[in-house]
């Protein structure tokens, strides 16, 4: 079936420096220091990935981060949890976003 996102897309992520050399390099040197242990393992990074690339909804991420939270070692119940967290402030951000709503009504009901 085809699809809008196509997983082989992925591996061509590296030709966005094509056009740009120096900042493809500036950026991967960036990602690289990011992901790299530090206060956070490179496991725990990798589920928060998992969780954002959900909340952003980034097939090519998801795909990315599902594979290497595996290889650090999270399993199947760890991602779901990840994923039910970025689920869970996504929401709250929507719902919290109607104070919003709820400002302007009782501005215009005024």
């Amino acid at each position: 079936m085809k699809t809008y996102y196509a997983p082989e897309d992925l591996s061509k992520f590296s030709t966005m420096g094509e056009g740009a050399p120096e900042l493809w390099k500036k950026f991967s040197e960036w990602y690289g220091a990011v992901f790299a242990e530090g206060a956070l393992s490179e496991r725990e990074k990798a589920l928060i990935a998992l969780g954002v690339a959900h909340a952003v909804q980034c097939p090519y991420c998801i795909d990315a981060y599902t594979q290497t939270c595996l290889e650090k070692g999270s399993n199947e119940q760890q991602m779901t949890e990840a994923v039910h967290v970025a689920a869970a402030i996504r929401g709250g951000a929507s719902l919290v976003h109607g104070v919003q709503m709820k400002n302007v009504v009782k501005k215009v009901s005024i």
